[in-house]
């Protein structure tokens, strides 16, 4: 993945959050990593009304739990893939939630890929690890439609 990829990571367990930047790093990600705490202030940072007045270009790359405080990831989900631009960025689902309707839902709503957090320890940072070696291989549409968003 290119540098200037800017990884959000959408989490409210200040553990989880701390294992993924953690892993992802192990893994060799060093992109821009925003975190935070409930889908809300996800919405909020993309979807700022003052657009930037220059020609920058920005990419992301959503990391969503589920279960969060205020907004949900199903309802955080289903507000990007509305937008015109906003829809293009890669959602990948890490939640505990197995549910087979919820993970129907979410790629039916368009989510990347969904991933299960194991409840074990080390099972969950090897998920992570192997996120980030396959973030390493992806490409990220731009987005063009840019949002000023506090860094």
């Amino acid at each position: 993945m290119k540098k200037e990829v800017t990884i959000l990571i959408a989490e409210d367990d200040a553990g989880h959050a701390a294992l993924i930047k953690k892993n992802l790093k192990r893994a060799g990600i060093s992109n821009n990593i925003v975190h935070f705490v409930d889908g809300q202030q996800v919405l909020d940072f993309l979807f700022q009304k003052k657009e930037i007045e220059d020609t920058s270009e920005n990419s992301f790359l959503l990391l969503l739990d589920i279960r969060m405080p205020k907004v949900d990831g199903v309802e955080v989900l289903t507000q990007l893939k509305k937008d015109p631009e906003l829809k293009k960025i890669p959602i990948i689902i890490i939640t505990t939630t197995d549910d087979p309707k919820e993970i129907n839902e979410c790629h039916k709503l368009g989510c990347s890929t969904y991933i299960v957090k194991p409840i074990d320890y080390k099972q969950f940072i090897d998920a992570i690890v192997q996120l980030g070696l396959f973030l390493t291989v992806v490409e990220v549409p731009v987005i063009n439609k840019v949002y000023q968003n506090a860094k």
